[in-house]
């Protein structure tokens, strides 16, 4: 798997994956914070599949994940 978010995709993913989750712990959205979970998954997974499927890429280089 090749990585396709840059540095600064990624930060943003995980704060906004972390700012909807606590949201739905602190009950101030409901259920739908859960969503939050697709951006901290692949923020820090450092790959995103719909990128992917349309070809962006937001990191200078790819490189393979170990």
């Amino acid at each position: 798997m090749k990585t396709n978010i840059g540095t600064v995709d990624r930060v943003l993913r995980i704060v906004l994956g972390l700012a909807l989750l606590g949201l739905f712990a602190f009950g101030a959205i409901g259920v739908w914070g859960l969503i939050g979970l697709v951006p901290l998954a692949t923020g820090l997974l450092r790959f995103c599949p719909l990128y992917g499927l349309l070809g962006i890429q937001t990191c200078s280089t790819s490189r393979s994940l170990p």
